[in-house]
């Protein structure tokens, strides 16, 4: 029996209905991670109270990050104009979830949590999400690499700056850090374009904002 019949593609409103649910999920709730997470059996090591809050304070950034790579990916998914690209959102988006549930989980071992004003983090990137799919899927694809190039740095820099024998909090950063690499890669294969200036300056100044809060709030 033919069966395609019964498959229907979710329209707009579905996808909006979806990406509120998955909003709640993602700021409110327990998202699981797909993959193990790469500090899976690693030994935790001894970090003193200074060196405990500053490790906090750098994976909580992370955690945050990973809230708004959520809400970038379905506020430019939701209005995609190509199906395949839509598909290709969301599956980077499946392993953004995988970050998020590491990040959490390396937050609870540290005795701490979450960013307060994750909601807003969350409103605030898929409205931009938003805006960027409105421009069009090369400019949507363009907004990716240079959202995953600037984490990417910004991996980077928290890898130097993590206390040296927090080698769980390491891993996972190391892990995250190759798929974002492998996120811009593919994006950029698909057609994505440069984005115009003052467009990366900007990105880079709001990232620098959420960054100095979400380390202390």
């Amino acid at each position: 029996m033919d069966t395609t019949a019964n498959v229907r593609s979710l329209s707009p409103l579905d996808r909006l209905l979806a990406g509120i649910e998955r909003a709640m999920e993602t700021v409110a709730g327990s998202p699981q991670a797909r993959r193990v997470s790469p500090a899976h059996g690693m030994a935790e090591t001894e970090l003193d109270d200074a060196e405990r809050r500053h490790a906090a304070g750098l994976m909580r950034i992370n955690h945050t990050g990973e809230v708004c790579a959520q809400a970038l990916y379905d506020g430019q998914a939701v209005l995609a104009r190509n199906d395949e690209n839509r598909a290709h959102l969301q599956h980077a988006a499946a392993e953004e979830t995988d970050h998020l549930a590491w990040c959490a989980e390396r937050l609870q071992e540290l005795e701490s949590h979450p960013s307060r004003l994750n909601a807003l983090w969350y409103a605030g990137s898929y409205a931009i999400g938003a805006l960027a799919a409105l421009a069009g899927d090369a400019i949507s694809l363009g907004f990716v690499v240079e959202t995953e190039k600037q984490v990417e740095a910004h991996l980077a820099d928290h890898l130097d700056r993590l206390p040296a024998q927090d080698q769980r909090s390491r891993a996972v950063l190391h892990q995250m850090q190759d798929d974002e690499v492998r996120h811009a890669h593919d994006a950029r294969e698909r057609g994505g374009v440069a984005l115009p200036f003052p467009v990366p300056q900007l990105m880079h100044a709001s990232s620098m904002v959420m960054k100095t809060v979400a380390y202390r709030i």
